[in-house]
């Protein structure tokens, strides 16, 4: 049984930086896939950034390209979501995911999930 627990968000101001942190266990397998999603009242939850163990291809989706990064420690069995430039439209709570899928289809599709941390971006 996979665990996922996200910390590291917080208030920022606009153009501002956090980098969100998950800490994974309980599952192995190259053919899993890690990925941050985040959600806002009333809306589906979203694929931010997506990284594939087998191959460490990494998808972004459009509205964070060149903002966001995604990167893991596999020693210390973490994946981070390094956030720059940050907008008031980035403003979600986050999620951590894992599952042996594509990087950052629907999120009904995703195995198991952390308990989400909260980001706002605001002035």
């Amino acid at each position: 049984q996979a665990q996922l627990v996200e910390s590291g968000g917080g208030l920022v101001q606009p153009g501002g930086s956090l980098r969100l942190s998950c800490a994974t266990s309980g599952f192995s397998g190259n053919y899993y896939t890690i990925g941050w999603f985040r959600q806002v009242p009333g809306k589906q939850r979203e694929g931010v950034s997506c990284l594939s163990i087998a191959d460490n291809n990494v998808w972004h989706s459009k509205s964070v390209r060149g903002r966001f990064t995604i990167t893991r420690d596999n020693a210390k069995k973490m994946v981070y979501l390094q956030m720059e430039a940050l907008k008031p439209e980035d403003t979600a709570v986050y999620y951590c995911a894992t599952g042996p899928v594509p990087p950052c289809v629907e999120a009904n599709l995703w195995h198991y999930w952390g308990q989400g941390t909260e980001v706002t971006v605001t002035s």
